[in-house]
């Protein structure tokens, strides 16, 4: 079985023979496809008429697929609260030496498989909603206007069926996700529920074994992330709001297209009437990829998601490198395990891509640590982690390729000693209001001009009227 760090080995406890098919939803063989999809079909009466069955979403029934998935949540056991417990206090106190931003200060809880589903589904939920509903909008706009007409008194059904549809893979998705996480903000995804720092120690343990790694070191490294994207998280909080708007923002702008579809359809002969070549059109369905081809007019969101994701995750590995590898020898060689975890199937893309729906390249992890490690180089661990006091500070997209100009910035502002970056951008926010008031004063004072000058043409008095004529 593949783990989270990207490690294949046996297992040889009894807790997790049962598990060995999670990678395959319906499990071994057909057998287990048709049990698990008669099981499905007897609770799709109360999964449909439940609040959660309802919408674009089938809730109850990604819940209900993704606990069979899951199947036997591993015990918890004090021994493990304690572990945890004290790995998240060593980590947090040398993490002080390596960062400005302070400890969450978060309550530290110990998760199973069943817990990890229960507590972060509600943020997938958030995350996962606006794309179905959009790609249901995005299927009906692609259909031509006869066919939008014909399924027009079908359409509660056909929600109903494209939820049960989403419910489904959602299901598989979270059921998957929840073997192999490792913490409540696994992949830089802060999906746990705010103030809690989150560790799944049994997940950890099955990736222990063949790492060369003692189970304690890599528990320590693990608490470390973890805190350490959770004092992030803390001091950053629209950092939150930021990933999931992208998110939101990428799939207001979802666009389905279906013209290669239609085009292979053009190309083949069916009304001919040859019986040869309908059998050959035939065949050529079979191997058609019919898929139709989904993209967003918001490329840009996807961009911010990929630069957010690189920037979290290469200061979370920065920091955390600088404060357990006088302590941790093992700690680059736990990087090196880490990376390789992110590019086979422990990442941020692979978990947007199956839950959520939204294809982007794998974020610059490694470009990030070298912009963060750069960064502190020139001005220092305070400097840099002030970075993170606003969004507009933060690097773009283009410094992550060449971080020269973000860095020459930096040291700008560090020669002069006092820098205030809110102190910054509240002048810069006066500065535009006050912009804003003279545009507002001249424009009245051109209206002003403009009737005065009107009452004086439009009288019925010359200028050179004599005012006792008038009276007289």
């Amino acid at each position: 079985m593949n783990n989270g760090f990207g490690f294949s080995f046996s297992f040889n406890g009894n807790d997790d023979d049962d598990n060995n098919d999670k990678n395959n939803p319906f499990g071994g063989g057909l057998g287990d496809m048709l049990n698990q999809f008669g099981q499905m079909l007897s609770g799709m009466g109360s999964t449909m008429n439940s609040p959660d069955g309802q919408g674009p979403v089938n809730y109850a029934l990604a819940e209900r697929i993704a606990r069979q998935q899951i199947h036997i949540s591993r015990r918890i056991t004090d021994s493990d609260v304690t572990a945890v417990n004290d790995a998240v206090r060593l980590a947090e106190l040398w993490l002080d030496k390596s960062t400005i931003l302070p400890a969450s200060g978060n309550k530290v809880e110990v998760w199973n498989e069943e817990n990890w589903l229960e507590n972060t589904l509600p943020t997938w939920k958030r995350m996962v909603t606006p794309v179905a509903e959009n790609m249901n909008a995005a299927q009906m706009e692609s259909l031509p206007e006869e066919a939008r007409e014909m399924v027009g008194p079908m359409i509660g059904m056909m929600n109903q069926m494209s939820g049960m549809n989403f419910g489904m893979q959602l299901g598989n998705a979270l059921g998957d996700l929840a073997d192999q996480t490792l913490t409540g903000t696994d992949f830089g995804l802060p999906i746990a529920p705010a103030g809690i720092t989150a560790l799944l120690p049994k997940n950890l343990g099955k990736i222990s074994h063949g790492l060369g790694f003692a189970q304690h070191e890599l528990l320590v490294y693990l608490a470390a992330q973890e805190s350490a994207r959770q004092r992030l998280f803390h001091h950053a909080p629209w950092l939150i709001e930021r990933l999931v708007s992208s998110a939101e923002e990428y799939a207001s702008g979802l666009v389905i297209d279906t013209s290669h579809i239609e085009e292979k359809m053009r190309e083949m002969n069916l009304e001919s009437g040859d019986p040869s070549a309908i059998q050959d059109a035939m065949h050529q369905l079979q191997e058609m990829d019919l898929s139709p081809n989904i993209s967003s007019s918001n490329l840009g969101a996807v961009t911010r998601l990929e630069t957010l994701l690189a920037l979290i995750e290469g200061w979370v590995e920065y920091v955390v490198t600088e404060a357990l590898s006088e302590m941790l020898p093992s700690t680059a060689a736990m990087n090196e395990a880490w990376k390789h975890r992110r590019e086979t199937g422990g990442s941020a893309e692979k978990a947007f891509s199956s839950v959520v729906g939204i294809e982007f390249d794998a974020p610059k992890v490694a470009a990030a640590v070298e912009l963060w490690r750069r960064v502190t180089v020139a001005v220092g661990a305070e400097r840099r982690d002030q970075v993170w006091d606003h969004p507009d500070f933060l690097p773009t997209a283009e410094d992550l390729d060449n971080s020269a100009e973000f860095i020459d910035g930096l040291l700008d502002d560090a020669l002069g000693n006092d820098f205030d970056p809110i102190a910054e951008i509240t002048a810069l926010e006066e500065q535009l209001a006050e912009q804003a008031r003279q545009t507002e004063d001249a424009e009245d004072s051109s209206d002003d001009s403009d009737s005065g000058n009107g009452s004086v043409e439009g009288s019925d008095e010359g200028p050179d009227e004599d005012p006792e004529a008038k009276s007289n």
